[in-house]
């Protein structure tokens, strides 16, 4: 693995304690070329989370807060008049960076949902009729709160399909939290305060190496049963698309990447497998009313596919 990596895996768990599996999902992420929706009580580190990973990488951050009177315009921009030019002029809105927070999507009607997330797919937004290309590292990172259902508008499924993972951010354990304390109260943490660790041309150069990381066709079977198996069970009302076995098989890569090799294993599928599926799958209502769990649930189902040897 780059060198470079190894240092800003390290400094982003210096900065971030707790959280060592979800920060390495979301570099996979951003490694994979995808999104992410996270989701998480409020005070769990979300922001410091993404913010600190864009100075990491020496990247540009925007932080949009959704809420219900938010427009499409104040995602992607809009077209003014310059009464002292005599012109118009189109101002850029905050969608034009390398990492966005997209802060409680849930919060926002699905017409400025589906601004952001047709960005995500196009990489380009369209301002009066002129398209704009987004940049090449562009990263969204969408929250969304687990606990507040009023006044709240959720992603339907098929929105949730575009995220390429969906990881869940839980309270730390007992001497975490005491550490984090101790690190604010002593104010020696601070997001703004990370130093880059690589450049975006760095950056862009670890994306080209990941595609060089092979998948060989028994490893290509394997996914391809998994999600395959999420249509045929009875405890999954409705399975994942062919875009979920294409998001495992890319997130694959990455990991196996962050972990030093140049091929994916059945364990690098496994690790991905959670987060690439729980967001695209629904449970059957006699699972729900069970009080059945869907990780459980791909956990029991990746593990009855066979592994190849």
């Amino acid at each position: 693995m780059n060198t470079q990596i190894v240092k800003l895996l390290e400094k982003y768990e210096e900065r971030i304690l707790g959280q060592g599996m979800n920060l390495r999902l979301l570099l996979s992420a951003i490694l994979a070329g995808g999104h992410v929706l996270i989701e998480g009580v409020p005070g769990t580190g979300k922001t410091a989370m993404v913010r600190t990973l864009a100075k990491l990488l020496g990247g540009r951050f925007n932080r949009i807060q959704f809420t219900p009177d938010l427009l499409p315009s104040d995602i992607t921009g809009s077209v003014i008049y310059n009464v002292k030019e005599g012109s118009f002029e189109t101002l850029k809105g905050p969608i034009f960076t390398n990492i966005l927070l997209a802060d409680e999507i849930n919060r926002t009607p699905a017409k400025t949902q589906a601004a952001l997330l047709e960005a995500m797919e196009e990489k380009q937004v369209t301002i009066q009729g002129t398209t704009y290309p987004l940049d090449e590292v562009f990263f969204v990172v969408a929250t969304q709160n687990p606990i507040e259902f009023e006044g709240t508008y959720p992603l339907p499924e098929a929105q949730q399909d575009r995220f390429l993972f969906k990881l869940l951010i839980d309270f730390p354990a007992f001497e975490e939290e005491k550490d984090v304390l101790k690190l604010v109260l002593a104010n020696s943490f601070s997001a703004s305060e990370a130093e880059p660790v690589i450049s975006m041309d760095q950056f862009l150069q670890i994306r080209r190496e990941i595609e060089q990381v092979t998948v060989n066709d028994t490893i290509l079977e394997y996914m391809t049963h998994i999600v395959r198996r999420t249509r045929e069970t009875e405890t999954i009302r409705f399975g994942a698309s062919t875009r979920a076995a294409i998001s495992m098989g890319k997130a694959a890569k990455s990991w196996a990447y962050l972990d030093g090799r140049d091929y994916v294993t059945p364990d690098d599928v496994k690790m991905v497998a959670k987060p690439s599926l729980r967001h695209r799958i629904q449970l059957s209502p006699h699972v729900e009313l069970e009080g059945g769990n869907v990780d459980q649930v791909i956990e029991e189902l990746v593990g009855s596919v066979p592994v190849p040897r």
